[in-house]
């Protein structure tokens, strides 16, 4: 086997073409039997095998620098550059990230777990690199559904204004994670298929170069001519016009034929696009034939493609797509948006059922954002279901077009708090700070999957401005689910477990922790209240009064930021109404990244679990606290 010999990207310079097409079926056998058992970005990774060792093959990495617009496409980037004795912990607590990771190896340049990103970036390193008076290639890969953002769009005016070194490669796949949209995702179909264009520059080609020499006006008067040819065969030459060089489309899998246009690509001044098709999932059926299924998948059986899945409740994702359905049938103003992920959003069904009333945009979060903020002026029910970590991108419209203008938009926020294996780029835990702040928001989490569906009846119900619901990833509790789906009483917190020792806050999943930690306080004889803080903003300032006056302290618990989460929420009441005789404390997620592992590693590793609660909360105890002062303790 090739494979095991490679160890470094220059193990690959001494090997030939065949040699590296069957280097690219060991890598993928090698994908689909590692991540069989590990989980993880599949269909992307399978799509891009040929092109990160034609990439490895005629560029010098490190010195050279890749950048991977979406850090989960580095799969084989990771395998090449030394690190494919660790896949076996690829997304686990401690092990290797599935993402590009820059403390991991020299080779990873730039991280990314958000799209549309590696063009401002890759122009970011040119300017760098002339600056310094360097020499080194910078190179971005971008797939099509990435090009749909606006931020790539804005480096690719800047990039093309500017006329430096640079390379894209426009990995175009038709897919991002979800089928492509819109007008730029039609105009590459209309290259990839266009044959006639492709025949008539490879034949105007061939005659130019019969000529002996080409100069002066005659050589301006040949590009004339293909440019001619190009408007003749094509509605706009978009990259041109842009100020690239544009060369393709290649096929991604063809290494003779790629390897030849990058190296050709490589020696043009100013910058340059490689339009490179390649099919996502490439070498596996079942991964060919649902690349959406495939993008990210958990363990599965590599004979039969079966996906390994846990049986349990369903997911609140599940929870909010029926909900969202059931609510749909009796109100006709409500209508889907997502930004590219329907699937992950499951708006699948929604999408089935009522096809114009569901609307994916792309990998346009902040178009999102202000097409919702105008459909809801006109009296419309927007539904704005979003990643947590996805709405970070949408952060001034939401300020400035939906809050700002108090339109009705309901924000039906996704992977609120830890989501595991994704890690870092992905956790959901800031969008409490960046919400609760913004006048006229209003914010819940629900405590399991009966009262998710009756936030989302509240929400629909809710006429006053914006409304948003965050809820987690991960399957409910499996509670009954009532049939009739019941408003809550607005701004109201709800005491699921009495006591008069002291009193836990707790939202979302961090609910049940807050209860097993009063149960083992139980234990010792100490009754502690347990408050389902389910309002967010407005919060229910009759209960913390309440609590205030009967001189009972309080610790918070949120799977988010402390920074400027509900428990700052919380400090900043009892400051205002000059409450001094109640003592809080916060417990979340602290000031910094936290990695990828499982949830439970996640929480472990910040101390969001019942036995770390239970020894806080002892603390508040002022029995407690006075029997250490006087060393009964």
């Amino acid at each position: 086997m090739l494979l095991e010999h490679i160890h470094d990207p220059k193990d690959l310079k001494s090997l030939s073409v065949a040699q590296l097409e069957q280097l690219a079926a060991e890598i993928r056998a090698f994908l689909i039997e590692k991540l069989s058992e590990t989980g993880g970005h599949l269909a992307p990774n399978l799509g891009v095998v040929e092109l990160t060792l034609a990439l490895h093959y005629l560029f010098d990495s490190p010195k050279d620098k890749f950048l991977f617009d979406v850090g989960h496409q580095s799969y084989v980037h990771k395998i090449l550059t030394g690190r494919m004795d660790q896949f076996d912990t690829l997304r686990k607590y401690k092990g290797l990230c599935g993402f590009v990771k820059r403390s991991e190896s020299p080779h990873d340049v730039w991280e990314a777990g958000h799209s549309s990103t590696s063009l401002s970036a890759a122009m970011g390193m040119a300017l760098a690199r002339d600056l310094k008076g360097e020499k080194n290639k910078v190179v971005a890969i971008i797939g099509d559904g990435a090009l749909t953002g606006g931020m790539a769009l804005e480096a690719l005016n800047h990039i093309g204004h500017e006329k430096k070194n640079l390379m894209v490669i426009l990995n175009d796949n038709e897919m991002s994670i979800a089928p492509n949209v819109g007008a730029l995702h039609h105009y590459l179909g209309k290259i990839r298929t266009d044959r006639h264009y492709q025949k008539a520059k490879e034949e105007l080609n061939q005659l130019l170069n019969k000529i002996p020499a080409i100069g002066g006006k005659l050589a301006k008067t040949a590009e004339r001519l293909k440019d001619s040819v190009k408007y003749l065969l094509m509605s706009g030459i978009l990259f041109e016009q842009f100020g690239f060089t544009y060369f393709g489309p290649v096929d991604g899998h063809d290494l003779e034929q790629l390897t030849e246009l990058l190296e050709q690509a490589s020696h043009v001044p100013g910058p340059v696009l490689v339009h490179v098709i390649t099919t996502k999932g490439k070498g596996y059926s079942p991964a060919e034939a649902d690349s959406h299924k495939w993008h990210g998948i958990t363990p599965y059986k590599i004979e039969s493609g079966q996906v390994l899945k846990a049986v349990g409740p369903p997911m609140y994702t599940e929870v909010f797509s029926d909900a969202l359905m059931d609510l749909a049938d009796e109100d006709n103003r409500i209508v889907a948006v997502t930004p590219a992920m329907p699937g992950g959003s499951g708006l699948i069904k929604f999408a089935a059922k009522y096809p114009n009333r569901m609307i994916d945009v792309g990998i346009a979060e902040q178009h999102a954002a202000t097409m919702c903020a105008a459909m809801a002026l006109e009296g419309l029910k927007p539904v704005y279901a979003v990643y947590s970590t996805f709405l970070q991108r949408a952060y001034d419209q939401v300020v400035h077009d939906i809050c700002r203008q108090n339109t009705n938009v309901v924000f039906a926020i996704d992977r609120a708090g830890f989501v595991g294996p994704d890690g870092e780029t992905h956790q959901g835990v800031y969008d409490i700070p960046f919400l609760r702040h913004i006048p006229n928001m209003v914010l819940m989490m629900p405590k399991d999957e009966n009262e998710l569906r009756r936030m989302m009846k509240t929400a629909i119900d809710y006429n006053e401005g914006p409304i948003a619901i965050r809820y987690p990833r991960i399957n409910g509790l499996g509670v009954q689910i009532e049939k009739e789906m019941k408003p809550i009483p607005f701004g109201t917190w709800e005491t699921v477990r009495e006591g008069d020792s002291a009193v836990i806050a707790a939202i979302g999943p961090m609910l049940q922790v807050a209860e097993e930690a009063a149960e083992l306080l139980k234990r010792e004889g100490l009754n502690v209240r347990v408050v389902n803080a389910r309002f967010i903003k407005p919060m229910d300032e009759a209960m913390l009064l309440q609590i205030a006056k009967e001189g009972l302290n309080m610790l918070v618990l949120e799977e988010g930021s402390v920074q400027g989460g509900l428990g700052s929420a919380v400090l900043e009441f009892y400051s205002l109404h000059n409450e001094h005789n109640i003592s809080v404390r916060i417990m979340g997620v602290p000031d910094v990244f936290v990695e990828h592992g499982t949830i439970k590693e996640q929480r472990q590793e910040v101390g969001l679990t019942a036995e770390h609660v239970a020894v806080e909360l002892k603390t508040l105890l002022p029995r407690l606290r006075k029997q250490r002062v006087t060393g009964q303790v």
